[in-house]
Parts: structure tokens; sequence; C-alpha cells
């Protein structure tokens, strides 16, 4: 399975740090290669502190599931067919804000997080960062 490169994974980073910059928005970013490993993080400044550990949980989960963050959410609810899926895995956090990072082929080559704003922020953000791969790949 091919993983993100350093270089990958600091375009990434770059234009999650751009879009949150064109909102004023201090956010922490976190990218993650295919085994759910960190491989760069910035806490913008004056990004929340608490926040840190967040992003670091949605990039995890996204990279763990290769899916969406928040995706998760409708299996772990109350009545959803995997209650308490969020406690397995050391821990999962299933709001948005993680996104696989695909390559130029569709190819998953690993997972963004962010977190500092508002959930739908945090979206928006993590995807202009993962979008950023796939763009620059063409």
């Amino acid at each position: 399975m091919p993983d993100i490169s350093t270089e990958e994974a600091q375009r990434v980073l770059s234009a999650g740090v751009r879009r949150a910059a064109e909102m004023a928005l201090p956010v922490n970013i976190a990218v993650f290669d295919t085994g759910a490993n960190l491989k760069t993080f910035v806490r913008m400044d004056g990004a929340l502190l608490g926040s840190a550990d967040i992003a670091m949980g949605k990039a995890r989960t996204s990279a763990l599931f290769q899916l969406d963050s928040e995706a998760l959410f409708e299996y772990c609810k109350p009545g959803g067919t995997s209650f308490g899926l969020e406690n397995s895995n050391g821990g999962l956090v299933v709001f948005a804000g993680g996104k696989p990072i695909r390559n130029a082929e569709g190819v998953v080559v690993g997972a963004v997080g962010v977190s500092g704003g508002s959930v739908a922020q945090d979206a928006e953000i993590a995807q202009a960062a993962a979008a950023a791969l796939a763009a620059a790949s063409v």
C-alpha cells in the first residue's frame, strides 16, 4: 500500500494552513500515514491546546478506517450497528474534520485531521488540505 511521503504530507499541511488563514482561524492540523502514524503536525499560533489531541484523533480515525471521521458516527451512535465503536483502537473521534488523503489514482495514502474551529470549519479545512495532494498529482 503506498504511503504519503514527507514532501506530500507537507503539501497537505500547507494547504490546510492556507485555508485556515483565509478563514482567520487558528487550528491544529495533523497528517497521518496509512499505518495511522503521525507524519507531520502544526499548531497554528493561537490554536487551542486541547484541540491538538482532537486533530490527531480525527486523522488517526480516518487513517484506520479510510473514511471521513464523521462517517463512523452512524455505526457507533446509540442504536447503531456498532454502538461503542468509538471506544475501540485506543479511542476514535467520530465527528467531522478527519479526511482520507488520496493520490491522483484515488488510492488512500494517509489522512488529515483538523481541530480548533466549529465542526463545519474543521471539515472545510480538512477538505482543502486533502484535496491538495490529488490536485498536485494531476
